[in-house]
């Protein structure tokens, strides 16, 4: 076994985990969208769903990098779809009542179920692993088989921790936000969406240009 290069591909895992899990996107406005509305435990199953969205893509990628490249129709299906999603989110976060002081029993099924869905019609998680993460496991797949699993177990266990660690934080200031203050947040939650939302189909419009 070459320890040196599972080390680095971990060591690169671990590095791109934290960047996705700090950086603005959907599903980091999804953790912070359920975590308010729902409170912490919903947030961490929305943070959580890298697991059961970027894992099959994990194996998925491997096989299809190349093949991806070469059909853009694929992922201006994914930006359409994700587009619409994202739109109506966004504006369900204008409307959102401040939780009530016991969330016992909220159903956070239901929180986890719309971040895998936000996950999966996000482009840009198919771009990174079909043009990023795939290509880089595959460059040395044939050299170390351990090296593709170290690091796409590093990224998916670092990215969620860093979410959680959001929501964890956002959960612990909820308590402490005015109802004006919580209906600024979501509404920039909102924003951010139908953000998200344009350049989607922004994206969806330069790659049929491309066609």
């Amino acid at each position: 076994m070459d320890v040196g290069l599972v080390l680095s591909l971990a060591a690169a895992g671990l590095a791109l985990g934290v960047v996705e899990g700090v950086k603005p996107g959907p599903l980091l406005t999804m953790v912070i969208r359920e975590t308010l509305s729902g409170g912490l435990r919903a947030g961490m199953w929305t943070a959580a769903a890298p697991i059961f969205t970027d894992g099959p893509l994990v194996i998925v990628s491997l096989l299809a990098a190349s093949w991806i490249a070469t059909r853009p129709s694929v992922l201006i299906v994914i930006s359409v779809l994700g587009a619409a999603y994202l739109l109506k989110m966004g504006i369900e976060c204008f409307s959102i009542e401040p939780p009530s002081s016991d969330l016992a029993d909220i159903d956070v099924s239901k929180s986890f179920k719309r971040g895998v869905l936000t996950n999966l019609l996000n482009p840009n998680v198919y771009v990174f692993w079909f043009l990023i993460g795939g290509p880089l496991m595959a460059s040395v797949a044939d050299e170390e088989p351990l090296a593709p699993i170290a690091y796409a177990l590093t990224f998916l266990i670092s990215i969620i921790i860093v979410k959680t660690l959001i929501a964890f934080v956002f959960d612990r200031t909820r308590g402490n936000i005015s109802r004006s203050t919580y209906r600024s947040i979501l509404s920039l939650c909102g924003i951010a969406m139908i953000f998200f939302a344009a350049g989607f189909s922004y994206q969806a419009y330069d790659l049929y240009q491309a066609l």
